[in-house]
């Protein structure tokens, strides 16, 4: 099976964790606490749409599975662009911060990728599978009476601000 390649804006999940492996670590523990989250995509009049959806971290891949024809899929078939937000939590105390990744989703068609996770996961089938490529990476936490914005990019060093 062919390695899946990213655009020179964009990162794959496993580049990013090879550029970032503690903030990766961190983001993916995130999104791992609790399984249902937001995603954000765009409507065909542009309008934003948000819908649950499970986060797979599989195969060094940040993987988006969904039902077939589901209007979040179809979504993203028309028009890739999307944001990822964790599942806050119960309470608003978020310890661990608040995570979000945006990117492009990209439709994996393969059938020996495809096999491999029906194998792996044995998620309900029919379904459409797509592989997050990350553009932004961002989380959001407290340190004392600070507020800690980190954010990482493709191609740029994890980048930390401090505001008072």
């Amino acid at each position: 099976m062919a390695p899946m390649t990213s655009s020179p804006s964009t990162a794959s999940w496993g580049a990013f964790a090879a550029a970032e492996p503690v903030f990766a670590d961190t983001v993916r523990r995130r999104f791992q606490l609790y399984k249902h989250h937001v995603l954000a995509t765009l409507r065909a009049d542009g309008s934003p749409r948000v819908t649950g959806l499970e986060a797979d971290f599989r195969f060094d891949e940040l993987l988006l599975g969904m039902m077939p024809d589901s209007r979040k899929a179809l979504d993203l078939r028309r028009d890739p662009r999307f944001a990822f937000h964790a599942n806050p939590g119960p309470d608003a105390e978020m310890n661990d911060g608040d995570v979000r990744v945006s990117g492009r989703a990209v439709e994996i068609t393969d059938p020996e990728f495809l096999a491999r996770v029906i194998e792996d996961a044995d998620p309900p089938q029919p379904f459409h599978l797509f592989r997050a490529e990350l553009t932004e990476v961002v989380r959001v936490g407290l340190d004392g009476d600070f507020l800690v914005v980190e954010s990482w990019r493709p191609g740029q060093p994890l980048r930390t601000a401090r505001r008072k």
